[in-house]
């Protein structure tokens, strides 16, 4: 059954990207980047790619590599500086510019709500901890929607809470550098879901034509069968949607709400004592229906059973092929984790973010040979192919990133992008992957062997 089209697109997030932080608020990560030890060589995201001020620049290189969509996401600092009230006209006319971009280029805006640029005053009143951030959440949206839907159809609610709250409020890793106690992990969980189910419930109510929506997960524990016997892949399909004691950065403790409008029961039963206080209301909420599962995949653990049919991660082999980012190249897991979602939540998954971190650099003849990006995406994207032509329903894949960005806590060390960006002048340069991924996107994988027609 055909669809539509399947999307080729790329992915980016504002603070990694943007710049301008002069016409913004400030941010949970602006103040993150100023505390010494934090991150990367004391880098911060103040002028980013400057895509601020290469907009269509930008815009130009995504339709010369012949993509028909665009994830980006909006800065909420840069919306509504203090995260409530005024709202800067400055700042909605920055999205203006470039969503009538895209469009003029036939390119599909995607509009991701938030991406982990919380603003500071939201932090100061208390973040993913206050029970009040999906109103303050809300409220924003409620902006976004009325200025954007006129033009806007598709529309991401939240990026990767198992990150922003799990790296955030547990690891401390991420903005704002907190531990705290599983109690309050719990209750950021909580806040989380209910702002998505808010998000959704505004869009609905107020977009001005028929909106998409979609949210997206993390796969932290996307679990690949090391043979192809049913007690492999049981075991792996257990493993994916387990509750592991960091249970903030697991898979179902997220969608299994949104999706099936419960937590799941082993959640219930291992934390039912530190649980926060939620009604059926609150499900009700959570779970109101979305049309996407947004998947966003980088790699993956072999797994085998064990004697009672335990899920074994399997350690690496010596010496394992590894991105810069010292990520395990495990293109298996697009076939794999987008299986066992699909068949748990029985939703169409767009991949809504999959690349990796290069050794890049500009080569003598002024070009960047990037061949490691161009077989990664080759071996991951004939991974995704073989799933679908197993029944899985993917409807797109957005490359991260477009262009090399603020890598979060590791500054400007790793290079992500199709694009690369010199962080000192903001001079852009396709890379050899670029062009790769465009003849890809322009022949719907046949050029590599793949058929991606929906």
């Amino acid at each position: 059954m055909t669809h539509s089209k399947f999307l080729w697109g790329a992915a980016t997030a504002s603070i990694q990207i943007e710049g301008g932080a002069s016409a913004r608020g400030l941010s949970n990560w602006d103040v993150f980047c100023e505390t010494n030890g934090r991150v990367h060589a004391g880098h911060s995201a103040l002028i980013a790619a400057d895509h601020y001020n290469h907009l269509e620049e930008d815009v130009a290189m995504l339709k010369e590599m012949g993509l028909n969509a665009y994830r980006f996401s909006v800065s909420w600092p840069r919306i509504m500086p203090d995260g409530f009230g005024a709202v800067s006209e400055e700042g909605l006319a920055f999205y203006d510019r470039l969503i009538n971009s895209l469009l003029d280029n036939g390119i599909e805006p995607y509009l991701t709500i938030f991406h982990w640029d919380l603003p500071y005053s939201l932090h100061l009143k208390g973040g993913w901890l206050n029970p009040d951030i999906s109103d303050y959440i809300s409220d924003y949206t409620k902006v976004l929607v009325d200025r954007y839907s006129d033009r806007v159809k598709h529309w991401i609610t939240l990026n990767e809470p198992q990150c922003f709250i799990n790296l955030s409020y547990r690891t401390g890793e991420h903005a704002p550098g907190y531990h705290v106690s599983d109690r309050e992990l719990a209750l950021a969980v909580h806040n989380a879901l209910l702002s998505h189910g808010k998000i959704s419930q505004i869009i609905k109510a107020n977009a001005k034509s028929a909106p998409s929506i979609t949210y997206t997960q993390a796969m932290p524990m996307s679990s690949i069968p090391l043979t192809n016997t049913e007690k492999d892949i049981e075991a792996s399909r257990k493993r994916q949607f387990s509750i592991s004691s960091d249970f903030a950065g697991t898979i179902s403790v997220f969608a299994d709400p949104i999706f099936l409008g419960a937590y799941p029961a082993e959640y219930l039963t291992r934390y039912e004592s530190i649980l926060p206080k939620f009604g059926r209301d609150d499900f009700n909420i959570i779970s109101t229906p979305i049309d996407y599962l947004g998947v966003n995949i980088y790699m993956g653990d072999f797994v085998t059973a064990g004697p009672n049919g335990e899920p074994i991660v399997v350690s690496p082999k010596p010496g394992h092929a590894k991105t810069a980012y010292n990520w395990q190249v495990r293109p298996e897991c697009m076939y794999w984790a987008n299986r066992f979602c699909y068949e748990r939540y029985q939703k169409p998954i767009i991949i809504t973010e999959n690349g990796m971190s290069g050794n890049d650099w500009i080569h003598l003849d002024g070009k960047v040979h990037d061949y490691d990006r161009i077989d990664y995406i080759n071996r991951y994207l004939l991974e995704l192919n073989r799933a679908m032509k197993d029944g899985v329903d993917i409807r797109g894949y957005f490359h991260w990133s477009l262009l090399d960005n603020f890598e979060w806590a590791k500054g400007y060390y790793e290079r992500f992008g199709l694009v690369h960006v010199d962080f000192e002048n903001g001079n852009r340069t396709m890379k050899d992957s670029a062009y790769h991924f465009g003849t890809i996107a322009k022949t719907d994988g046949k050029s590599i062997g793949a058929d991606f027609t929906i």
